[in-house]
């Protein structure tokens, strides 16, 4: 009986760790992301490979201006 209890405990550890993982993976990338200058290299490269994706990773920031604006007046009602 010790002996399942020893596999699965093994089991639950190394999930944890995989999952702990993928955790610090997404968190590096993320910080790497943050940086302009690489988020704009990766932009820049991403739209030679997808040309009619570029438009949709980054909107318009003038396009929901007057968006953010009314909510900020809605809110403070």
């Amino acid at each position: 009986m010790s002996e399942t209890t020893n596999d699965s405990s093994a089991d639950d550890r190394n999930t944890i760790y995989l999952f702990g993982g993928l955790a610090l993976m997404v968190l590096g990338a993320g910080l790497i992301a943050a940086h302009p200058a690489v988020r704009k290299a990766a932009l820049a490269g991403l739209a030679g490979v997808l040309p009619g994706l570029s438009g949709k990773l980054l909107p318009d920031l003038a396009a929901i201006g007057p968006d953010v604006q009314r909510y900020l007046r809605l809110r403070s009602m």
